[in-house]
């Protein structure tokens, strides 16, 4: 494909509460086994944009390992491959990137070393698939500046999105950044193509004049300006920027026809590959409409809920509308229900956590192995 890709996964969000404080939310795991920037990677890699280029920032040790080696999204080529950017101190300058804009223009020799005419910018906290192919055959015959990629949202808090507004033939007319009061339902998914020599150019002048942002120092300062349209999709996409929106993700994936889109229907998506074991379940194990991750033990009741790799689940254990992040032990008795259970936790015995008014994240740092 003649694009290379930009993810932007380095932003820091207080909506994810106590979750985003191990990790950044691009490295959170979705779906049994993948993290959530697996689901940019593998889109790449499917649209064979060949050369991608990873903006980490917040919390980035996680996301950093997971993205230590590029052959699990087939990125590792003599040409092109997979490039991971961090903030970086230089006689010019000593900041953490300021804004999206900002981490753009720090790597701005990436963009100017690279041969490619287009360039596919996305963020790195949603769960979707895309070809990218067909939104730059699109960019191209609208002749448009920048397209951004748009879809339609109903029952949830539009207001944390860009809302935009589009005429009959497409072109975007307003856009907002989170509205206090939202005028469309039309939101941006943070999906973007643009010509690199035209990104380039807008971003050093972004640099030049101090601004950081690309959203509100590009998009929404040229709307009228440059021709920006917009591409609505109607397939499955989610932001999983907040801990209501992440616990809705991770729910959908036990619904049958979210697995078969995701997991059974080509092109599939991608994740690096830990060596463990099948899951196992013990006599006496009940498991009803639920996930269940490599490496776990199952020996109580787990029922529609997602477990991820490597949790051990004690004798008359119950677990309901919960997810259980990697590395786990229940100890026996423990009950756990409308929850989340962050990574590496033991839960002693006799336990009981319940979510009464949402979602419940549970953090517990008690000794699995002592002396």
């Amino acid at each position: 494909m003649k694009a290379v890709g930009i993810i932007l996964a380095g932003g820091n969000n207080n909506r994810m509460g106590e979750l985003s404080k191990k990790r950044a939310i691009p490295a959170m795991p979705v779906g049994g086994s993948f993290r959530c920037i697996d689901f940019a990677l593998s889109n790449m890699s499917n649209s064979h944009i060949q050369k991608v280029a990873v903006f980490t920032q917040y919390n980035a040790r996680s996301l950093n390992e997971h993205l230590s080696s590029s052959k699990w999204w087939d990125f590792g080529r003599k040409q092109g491959g997979l490039y991971t950017f961090t903030p970086t101190i230089t006689p010019d300058n000593s900041f953490w990137y300021q804004g999206t804009a900002d981490a753009m223009y720090q790597n701005l020799n990436f963009l100017k070393s690279s041969h490619e005419p287009y360039v596919v910018i996305a963020s790195g906290d949603c769960v979707y698939k895309l070809d990218y192919n067909k939104v730059l055959e699109y960019h191209i015959a609208k002749r448009a500046d920048i397209t951004v990629v748009c879809t339609d949202v109903h029952g949830e808090d539009v207001t944390r999105f860009g809302c935009l507004k589009m005429n009959e033939d497409c072109r975007i007319e307003e856009f907002d950044e989170k509205p206090m009061v939202a005028q469309s339902n039309t939101i941006s998914t943070g999906i973007y193509v643009i010509r690199r020599r035209q990104l380039i150019e807008l971003i050093e002048k972004c640099g030049q004049e101090g601004r950081h942002d690309f959203v509100k120092d590009i998009l929404i300062r040229y709307k009228n300006l440059k021709r920006i349209y917009g591409y609505k999709i109607n397939t499955y996409w989610s932001n999983i920027s907040t801990v209501e929106s992440y616990y809705k993700t991770n729910m959908d994936f036990l619904k049958p026809e979210i697995r078969d889109y995701f997991f059974r229907q080509y092109p599939g998506v991608q994740s690096k590959i830990d060596d463990l074991p099948p899951a196992k379940y013990n006599p006496g194990a009940v498991v009803k409409n639920s996930l269940i991750s490599s490496g776990c033990i199952i020996n109580g009741q787990v029922e529609n809920s997602v477990l991820f790799k490597k949790v051990f689940v004690g004798n008359n254990c119950v677990i309901k509308n919960s997810i259980i992040l990697n590395d786990v032990y229940l100890g026996d008795n423990t009950h756990i229900e409308n929850c989340i259970v962050e990574s590496r936790d033991t839960i002693r015995a006799n336990s009981y956590f319940c979510g009464e008014e949402g979602i419940k994240i549970v953090i517990e740092k008690n000794e699995r192995y002592v002396l």
